[in-house]
Parts: C-alpha cells; structure tokens; sequence
C-alpha cells in the first residue's frame, strides 16, 4: 500500500497535512487573483505587476529565513501556527476591499503583505508538525505526504478560487478573495485541535551497568615542574636539567 492507513490515523500528521492543503489553497490561489486583478482591473504591465508583487515574496523569504525558528523556540510549532494563519486570514479578508477604480497601491494593496508574514511562520511550523511524529522508517513517507498535499493544495485553489473570479468583475476577485479568507478561517480553527507543544526529544541515556550509580571521579589537574620518579627504597628522585 502505497500510504499505510496508520499513518494518517496519528493526529498531528492528519491535521498538519489538512491544514496546509487548505493554507496552500488559498494562498496560491491569491497570488495568482492579485497579479490578475492589478493587470485585469487596473491595467498594469508585466513588469509593474512583478515589482508590486516582489514585497510578497521578500517577506516570505525574510520572516521564514529569519524569524520563524527564533518565533518556534520560544512560542512552539502550534502557536507560531495559529499566529502565521492569523495573519493570512486578516491580509487575504483585506483584499476583499479592493476598489474597481483608482487603487492606492500603499493603502490597499501593501496592508496585505501582512499574509506574506503569515505564511513564512505558518508553512515553517507547518513543516516541522508534519514530520513530529516521523518514525525513522516512515521520514521518507511523511515528507513525501508534505510534498504532496503542497501541490494539490496549490493546483485545487488556483483552479477554484480563479473559476469564480472569472467573467465577474471586481466583484469575482472578492468573492474569490473571501472564499480564500473562509478556507484560512477553516484552517485555523483546524489548527486549534493539534496537541501543544511538547518541546524538542531528551537525548537517549546511555546504557550503564547496575553496579554504576555515580559519575566517574574527576581527573586531578597534572603537577607543574619537573617530573618525579618514585623510587622503590627512598623517596622520589628529582631530574635535574643540565644545560
């Protein structure tokens, strides 16, 4: 079988895996809504729609490259969840805002880069819940599962989110907007059911005899100086240096 069904019976596997297919969902399906709607609506070029978009993507990179472990070490994976999904939510509800004229790019656009945060804290500490419970036998087979819920997460909101936006105007990119936020709220309430942090595994004990309770002593320090040589019948001959 090519996923064993004990694998998706443990819960922090079968949530972590549910919660990015949805996250991915909607967070590909708004990229590719917002890059139509700046070019569709408000007739920007190919390149102005790059550059508006390129905050996104250094926030991304930014926030999971530097942030989101410093963030996991001190709130744990389940709390840097709900926080990241927070954000997106609130960022992708904004975009629902959008006018049909005139945009100001720095009032209704930039406030949603918020999501872009977001998604660094979340898709980090979505990572590390999803391979929590990994075996060493079964590593492979749950990144492999991580892989795999990310692309068909992707491709199901890309396709979704994009049918409804098309042939409707400004009024399809909100509805596709806020069916976007709905499957973040979704996550989020998902994500409230994983267990809490239980903090990173104790290195094993090594093995020691029953008869060995106590550390061994500790080493006295080496004596300074010429070294002495005990004698059988007197005392210790000191070594003299001879120039």
């Amino acid at each position: 079988m090519l996923l064993p069904p004990r694998i998706l019976a443990r819960r922090t596997t079968a949530l972590a895996n549910l919660v990015q297919l949805l996250m991915l969902a909607a967070l590909f399906g708004f990229q590719i809504l917002l890059a139509l709607y700046l070019q569709q609506v408000q007739h920007y070029g190919a390149l102005a729609t790059g550059l508006a978009m390129l905050p996104a993507a250094l926030t991304i990179g930014t926030v999971s490259l530097l942030l989101a472990a410093r963030a996991i070490a001190r709130f744990g994976e389940r709390r840097t969840l709900l926080l990241g999904l927070a954000l997106l939510t609130v960022g992708i509800a904004l975009l629902t805002r959008l006018p049909a004229g005139q945009l100001n790019y720095a009032a209704d656009v930039l406030p949603t880069m918020l999501s872009s945060a977001g998604f660094g804290l979340a898709a980090t500490a979505l990572t590390a819940l999803g391979m929590a419970d990994a075996r060493p036998e079964d590593a492979g087979l749950l990144s492999g599962l991580l892989n795999t819920t990310q692309q068909v997460g992707a491709a199901l909101g890309v396709a979704v989110l994009t049918a409804l936006a098309a042939g409707r105007g400004t009024g399809g990119f909100h509805l596709a907007f806020g069916t976007g936020a709905a499957l973040l709220l979704a996550a989020f309430l998902l994500a409230l059911a994983l267990p809490r942090h239980r903090g990173p595994p104790r290195p094993p004990t090594p093995n020691r005899p029953s008869w060995c309770t106590a550390d061994p002593p500790a080493r006295s320090a080496r004596p300074r100086g010429p070294a002495a040589s005990p004698t059988p019948d007197g005392p210790p001959l000191r070594l003299r240096h001879h120039d």
